[in-house]
């Protein structure tokens, strides 16, 4: 009999090892991510088993979802759609954009969509990753003229942050219609924040057309401190701040965070239908390294690690979805980092083998539902960190993403989950009076 066990466990092996299957074809064989198996871009199943009491494999306890996945409710009305609301106002206008590739009206761009209507679009500004979204993170974007429309495109990523009075002369107004996903971090509201300067300075009104927060039904995480200050962290809020863009660019005016205290003339076009309570599914990727809906909901607790020596699959076909790194002894999957033009253009680790986990089903099973920053991760993988592996924190980048150094060092006296999350609970409460009231949806 024990003969005949060994056997089978081979075999079951071995046939783990050999079936390929595509990321999305089969996720969870045997109750297993496998995926294909190929040369350079490939990723290899290994067969998950214990390490010990506190592996990372721990982290793959799969719950009970409660959850249905996000379907988009149809009634749905985003502020870009209502041109019955804006059109008038602004045909015959001289307008600025301040737009992306997610700037949609079902499947037409606003900047054709206005163009339909009459208005007169003169200049596109462009944030981080581009006018289409085709620039990898921190890539620099160039100011060019737009091939399809002759319009000019600035750069708010490049060397400018912000709009130049030469660049609103003439304009009568601007607006900002870009997706969002609720992440202190991610830098559209840096963007916004600017682009609100500007209008200030220049006398110019500001439309926001709103659009929902994916993970807007939640705010968690360490409240940043204003002596970190960056663009990747602008604002003294949550990680997970909770707001539409709309409600975002509200309690910027509202709190006097624009410089000297200035207030721009601002107009927000709500979204009709919506509540904090939905889960709305992007129809289209917010930027290039967020490709799946998991990655944005997993996005806020494994950004973090882009401030450490772990990989989070950029240079992958689901970044956002893994972490991992070369020399791991812990994990289930191994994965090779590659080169992706204008996706993954210099990719932590590429080339080399990293070990480590597929975050996809724990997104799918339990991390929705949670409503938290999850920072198991962290401590599981700073632990596991050798002299071999070098230092585990990027520091300068880790606390300006973390909003202050605070976490760092919680993380290196070796402190719980529990006990850091007890000491943002002061500051957590606080935010949320201050949240209540800039509020444009229902909880």
């Amino acid at each position: 009999m024990r003969y005949l066990f060994l056997i089978v466990f081979i075999s079951c092996s071995y046939l783990f090892m050999e079936i390929g299957l595509s990321a999305r074809a089969n996720p969870n064989l045997f109750g297993i991510e496998l995926l294909k198996i190929k040369k350079a871009n490939t990723f290899y199943l290994w067969p998950m088993s214990k390490q010990s009491k506190c592996s990372v494999e721990d982290t793959l306890r799969l719950r009970p979802r409660n959850q249905t996945a996000p379907k988009n409710d149809s009634s749905l009305i985003m502020g870009a759609e209502q041109t019955d609301v804006y059109g008038p106002l602004l045909k015959g206008k001289k307008i600025a954009l301040v737009v992306n590739q997610t700037s949609l009206i079902g499947h037409t761009h606003l900047v054709d969509s206005m163009l339909s209507l009459g208005i007169k679009v003169q200049v596109i500004f462009a944030p981080e990753h581009g006018f289409r979204g085709d620039h990898s993170a921190g890539a620099h974007v160039n100011s060019v003229v737009d091939q399809k429309t002759g319009i000019k495109i600035s750069s708010l990523y490049g060397k400018n942050k912000k709009p130049t009075s030469a660049d609103l002369s003439g304009i009568d107004y601007v607006v900002f219609d870009i997706q969002d996903v609720g992440v202190r971090f991610y830098t559209y509201i840096s963007t916004m924040h600017y682009v609100m300067e500007a209008c200030a300075e220049n006398n110019v009104p500001l439309i926001i057309f709103d659009r929902p927060n994916p993970n807007g039904h939640y705010v968690d995480g360490p409240v940043l401190d204003t002596k970190f200050k960056s663009f990747i962290g602008m604002h003294p809020v949550p990680l997970v701040h909770g707001l539409t863009v709309g409600e975002f660019a509200q309690m910027i005016q509202g709190e006097n965070w624009l410089a000297d205290g200035k207030k721009c003339q601002l107009t927000i076009i709500k979204i009709k239908g919506y509540t904090h309570g939905s889960l709305y599914k992007l129809p289209i990727r917010p930027s290039p390294n967020l490709s799946t809906q998991e990655s944005i909901y997993l996005y806020p607790s494994l950004g973090l690690f882009e401030g450490t020596n772990v990989s989070v699959g950029r240079g992958t076909p689901t970044p956002f979805e893994w972490l991992g790194r070369p020399g791991l002894k812990n994990g289930s999957t191994v994965y090779i980092p590659i080169k992706i033009p204008g996706v993954a253009d210099d990719p932590p680790y590429e080339g080399k083998s990293c070990r480590g986990i597929l975050l996809t089903e724990f997104c799918n099973h339990y991390l929705l539902d949670s409503k938290q920053v999850y920072l198991e991760w962290l401590l599981l993988f700073y632990k596991s960190n050798t002299i071999e592996n070098g230092d585990f924190f990027k520091t300068s980048s880790f606390d300006r993403l973390a909003g202050s150094d605070q976490l760092r060092l919680q993380i290196v006296a070796g402190k719980t989950s529990l006990e850091i999350r007890d000491s943002w609970k002061a500051d957590l409460i606080k935010y949320e009076g201050m949240r209540r009231k800039y509020l444009l949806y229902e909880l």
